[in-house]
């Protein structure tokens, strides 16, 4: 008998649609429900009628369906994906996400039984005076539970539409506006609370010595007379509702670590040894990718995409045991392709041993890398679609060969000095300064279109500044200033990368290589801006009269259609 990875019924993408999906159902639910508890700044009254709207949506077959069903499912796919993960060893910033999860239910018992099950079964009207008179002057206590179960909602929710969204291009303009909705809004909600209660506890104040009308649960229809309802006789008729949730929620987690335990132990009967360069063993149960059994292990491997195959950082070459492995699937294939890898090359998050093998990974983290295997600061960066600009003076060697250091050190700060002022003023961001070249970026902030734009733009402004400086300087330099620009538009890995204090945020790739390779395009045709097929497009700029030609760019198999601009005709990208 052995184990094989086996393909699960429902794919992991459509798994991860639906925790989505179900996810911001519940947080729909939970931004109505703490703008109505905003409302109570405004007045008590205020958000009782907004509470009728808010019952109107979510207290109908559909929208009771809809929140519970989405709760359910959205915990149920938590445990599975706790249950699938080969190790609880996780990023701080994961693991958090998880438990704030896990606790979310567990604190939300007590409020579902003591506001909707009660409301169903004994047919309790849970007003807000009600409600807010028994957490704020009965049980106190539970008021501030319920206070801190609202904050680890919002907190869970507000991370999980972060990493929703994060590498969506507008994002980060909409971020800054996004952040102050997720701090003001719950602020509101706490506020709105402490509102009613002080309400609440003033209108107690000056009630007779009857106490509070009608007590906490009135209305009963279950209890016969109508009128107040003891808290122990509804203590007692509600506790076999909160033994149920509870009991529900506590053999699912029990459940989730013994249905680990039983596969840990199933596995162990099962393993393959991988055996590393440095002379580690980790024996792993089959099925394991290699990059898991690294983790196992805790031997550090590169895996930039995390284990999506979408990189070649975590490639291993494989040194013995090589008809112990399955045939690259479609995914792996792509990507070995693209890097041209012989065929004993293989990638980590994708191979699955049948059998015992050594391997070699061929990208090793540096001795510098003491943070943890998994964190997502050891991450170089991801994948990005970006505008680069590459932009050089021609014939800078022939204007400086008879001048001094320092005059030409004060040249190439005039030089840069207006580079990077108006990279910066269109929306660039500048990379590095190699020599008297210079390298920008442009798209992480904005979009393709408007990237493309500014890029244009940017390089018309640099050739107009440039022509100023070349006449400022006409009695000091042999020859007028003239640059050449390159401009390429596509995906590039961008992250912070470097080696201890000497790092910088700054993009790799086959879209920065061809950036440079126009710059270079530029001087061969005696130009001064060359620039892609892509970005034209992007851009949406008038190419019309622009001449046009294709050219061979080492390393790509196609030619590229570039677009040739004079000095003169740069302007009308400005």
């Amino acid at each position: 008998m052995t184990i094989e990875a086996r393909k699960p019924i429902i794919s992991d993408r459509l798994v991860r649609k639906f925790r989505l999906g179900s996810g911001l159902i519940v947080f729909t639910f939970v931004i109505m429900h703490l703008a109505n508890h905003s409302l109570g700044l405004i007045s008590l009254g205020t958000a009782e009628r907004a509470q009728h709207w808010f019952m109107t949506v979510w207290r109908n077959p559909v929208g009771t369906v809809l929140l519970y069903g989405a709760l359910l499912v959205h915990i149920l796919l938590v445990l599975r994906l706790l249950y699938r993960r080969r190790t609880l060893v996780m990023p701080a910033g994961e693991a958090f996400q998880i438990v704030t999860g896990l606790l979310v239910p567990l604190l939300l018992i007590d409020h579902i039984v003591a506001t909707r099950i009660v409301h169903d079964v004994y047919g309790y009207h849970d007003t807000y005076k009600a409600i807010v008179h028994s957490l704020w002057l009965t049980t106190p206590a539970n008021g501030l539970r319920q206070s801190f179960l609202l904050i680890i909602v919002w907190v869970h929710g507000c991370i999980g539409v972060h990493f929703w969204l994060r590498y969506r291009p507008w994002y980060t303009a909409v971020g800054p506006v996004l952040l102050s909705f997720a701090i003001v809004l719950p602020v509101l909600a706490l506020l709105g609370f402490a509102a009613m209660g002080k309400t609440v506890a003033y209108e107690a104040a000056e009630e007779d010595e009857r106490g509070y009308a009608g007590g906490y649960y009135s209305d009963m229809r279950s209890f016969g007379e109508k009128g107040s309802v003891p808290g122990s006789q509804m203590a007692d008729a509600l506790w076999p509702y909160r033994a149920a949730f509870y009991g529900a929620f506590s053999l699912s987690i029990v459940g989730l670590f013994g249905f680990r335990a039983h596969r840990r132990l199933r596995e162990r009967q099962y393993q393959v040894a991988i055996r590393y360069a440095g002379g580690e063993v980790v024996h792993a149960p089959r099925g394991f990718s290699v990059l898991e059994a690294s983790r196992l292990g805790g031997i550090p491997h590169y895996s930039v995409c995390g284990g999506k195959g979408q990189c070649s950082t975590c490639r291993v070459q494989i040194i013995e045991g090589a008809e112990n492995l399955p045939p690259p699937e479609a995914l792996e294939q792509k990507t070995l392709n693209r890097i041209g890898a012989t065929p004993d090359i293989r990638l980590a998050c994708q191979l699955r041993p049948t059998g015992n093998v050594s391997v070699v990974p061929l990208l090793t983290p540096m001795a510098e890398a003491t943070m943890p295997v998994y964190s997502q600061t050891a991450s170089p960066g991801r994948e990005r679609e970006i505008v680069v600009f590459f932009c050089d003076l021609r014939h800078f060697t022939a204007l400086t060969e008879a001048r001094l250091p320092f005059d030409i050190v004060f040249l190439l700060n005039r030089y840069f000095a207006i580079v990077g002022r108006i990279i910066e003023e269109n929306g660039g961001r500048m990379d590095k300064f190699i020599g008297d070249g210079a390298m920008a970026l442009f798209g992480l902030r904005t979009t393709p279109k408007e990237a493309n734009r500014q890029a244009l733009k940017a390089a018309a402004a640099i050739v107009r500044e440039i022509d100023k400086l070349s006449a400022e300087l006409a009695d000091e330099l042999a020859a007028p200033l003239e640059i050449a620009i390159g401009i390429h538009a596509g995906s590039a890995v961008v992250g912070s990368m470097g080696y201890g204090s000497v790092k910088n945020v700054t993009a790799i790739g086959d879209t920065v290589n061809v950036a440079s390779r126009l710059e270079s395009v530029a001087k061969e045709f005696n130009s001064t801006l060359v620039f892609s097929e892509p970005v034209a497009q992007l851009s949406e700029v008038d190419i019309t009269g622009v001449e046009s030609r294709e050219i061979a760019v080492r390393g790509r198999g196609e030619p590229l259609r570039v677009y040739i601009v004079s000095k003169e005709a740069s302007s009308r990208f400005a």
